[in-house]
């Protein structure tokens, strides 16, 4: 199966060079509107030309930084498509949730979706592919490989200096009384099996690996530690100081809550990376040899 999936993007691929008319390098100008997609390039020093949201990228992505000399081409569905015919990209990638908007941009360059959580697949395995692909796509596969390479010696590193925990649930605040819980088919999920923790989900899951739920669930949970990924909504950190149900929650109530800094909860190796540093170090490990594996 993944052997087909593997010769399927390669096709498309091939497609897309002929379209452009060169092979896709890593000279060749590439645009995008999806984050995880951005985040891969920028790790991998592939040439690009626009990523949507920058300031927002910033702020939930965190990482990878996106240099000055990369244009802001506009909300990620709704694109100025006027810069972009003026950046005139060689290519520009998409997952399949911006597919509506591929007639339009296809005006301008060819474009090209890739995948990821796809339900069914392996998380973890479907995260490799992806950045194997952009890799050959960009010919930078030899920095994919090592990006990949980087990861496993960062997460190996990080597993080791783990201390013993409680199963994990992870949030992202959707408002005061509810969150997004992360589950199978999530990044954070498919990070914390890296690292050998538990989560403490294992109920359904949507195909972007979270179940939205109110507050009241993670009284169902009173061993698991809950683990909040920032940034708050603005206004939930008041509403929740004032919360009767909050301060009665098990995890707060044992004053254990973890609150991690912006990983972007549908990203790749970058934000995979990030939220294992973060989640470890929030647990007291000790992250100086990871940190060796990162470098």
């Amino acid at each position: 199966m993944r052997a087909t999936a593997r010769l399927l993007f390669s096709l498309r691929a091939a497609l897309v060079a002929l379209l452009v008319g060169l092979p896709l390098g890593a000279s060749a100008q590439v645009a995008t509107l999806d984050w995880t997609i951005g985040e891969t390039l920028l790790a991998l020093d592939a040439s690009v030309d626009g990523i949507a949201q920058v300031e927002d990228y910033h702020r939930w992505v965190s990482e990878p930084r996106v240099p000055d000399t990369v244009s802001d081409i506009g909300l990620r569905t709704q694109p100025n498509i006027e810069l972009l015919a003026q950046l005139a990209p060689e290519v520009t990638l998409l997952s399949p949730m911006f597919a509506g908007l591929v007639p339009r941009l296809e005006e301008i360059a060819p474009t090209l979706s890739l995948d990821l959580y796809t339900p069914g697949t392996d998380t973890w395995e479907e995260i490799l592919t992806l950045t194997r692909d952009i890799g050959s796509l960009t010919e930078r596969d030899a920095a994919a490989e090592a990006l990949i390479e980087q990861t496993h010696a960062q997460l190996a590193a990080l597993r080791e200096c783990l201390p013993p925990s409680a199963p994990l649930f992870m949030v992202q605040f959707i408002d005061a009384r509810h969150v997004r819980v992360f589950g199978a088919n999530s990044l954070y999920d498919a990070v914390t099996q890296q690292l050998g923790l538990e989560n403490a989900w294992q109920d359904a899951t949507n195909s972007w690996g979270f179940a939205q739920q109110g507050i009241e669930v993670l009284a169902r949970y009173p061993e698991a530690r809950l683990v909040i990924i920032e940034p708050l909504p603005l206004g939930t950190a008041a509403e929740l100081e004032r919360s009767g149900l909050w301060r009665q929650l098990p995890s707060v109530r044992r004053d254990d809550v973890l609150t991690l800094a912006p990983v972007w909860s549908f990203g790749a190796l970058p934000s995979a990376q990030r939220f294992a540093h973060l989640l470890v170090e929030a647990l007291d490990g000790d992250v100086s040899d990871a940190r060796l594996a990162k470098r």
